[in-house]
């Protein structure tokens, strides 16, 4: 999961020991993705653990997307706006299955074999931890007060210890994407995790 955005993946990633972690927010390069694997396979780890979210695209795809976004922008009438939004739409349609063909580029680029596990919703229907129990009893029992008060059209969300109303129109149609310089982001690179960027060249 994890259309537009890579918390799940990130996140699920990190905390699962995932050697590779690929998401929306930074396209990446096939050939990082294999050294990645290769330098494990060199240093004797006969496995790696890709997660790759979703949305995740390769820099190519990524170019074709903004250059595609680009144009619907620049449309001078709607014929023109209509033809760049179906040329948007065609990218979108070849997307799915993306995680299908990475697995067997990977297999082709590094010579291993390559097992796809695809989560989908299975993942929203495990066993909750306390902290997953501890919270949804915090944010309902909040969400209860805010209708004993009359206070409607808001998300309830958790602030430190406590809750926080949060308008509706203040975050509908806003995405939240990751932050580069989030500190998951930072964490999983500390930790020898690849994202999928071209290898900086050394010397």
């Amino acid at each position: 999961m994890g259309h537009n955005t890579g918390w799940l993946a990130l996140g699920a990633g990190i905390a699962g020991g995932a050697d590779v972690i690929l998401i929306p927010e930074i396209p990446y390069h096939i050939d990082s993705v294999a050294e990645a694997i290769h330098e494990r396979s060199r240093t004797g780890r006969r496995f790696s653990i890709v997660a790759v979210s979703e949305g995740a695209m390769s820099i190519e795809t990524a170019a074709e997307f903004k250059a595609a976004e680009r144009e619907i922008e620049k449309a001078k009438n709607a014929k023109a706006k209509k033809t760049a939004e179906e040329k948007l739409l065609a990218l979108e349609a070849q997307r799915t299955g993306n995680t299908l063909r990475l697995s067997s580029q990977l297999e082709q680029l590094t010579g291993l074999e390559s097992r796809v596990t695809i989560l989908g919703h299975v993942q929203r229907g495990g066993t909750p931890s306390a902290a997953d129990r501890l919270l949804a009893t915090r944010l309902g029992t909040a969400a209860v007060d805010y209708i004993e008060k009359g206070t409607f059209g808001v998300l309830v969300a958790a602030r430190g210890e406590g809750t926080e109303a949060v308008p509706l129109k203040d975050i509908i149609g806003k995405r939240k994407i990751v932050p580069l310089d989030h500190e998951w982001i930072t964490s999983a690179r500390r930790v020898g995790v690849s994202l999928g960027e071209a290898q900086k060249k050394r010397g």
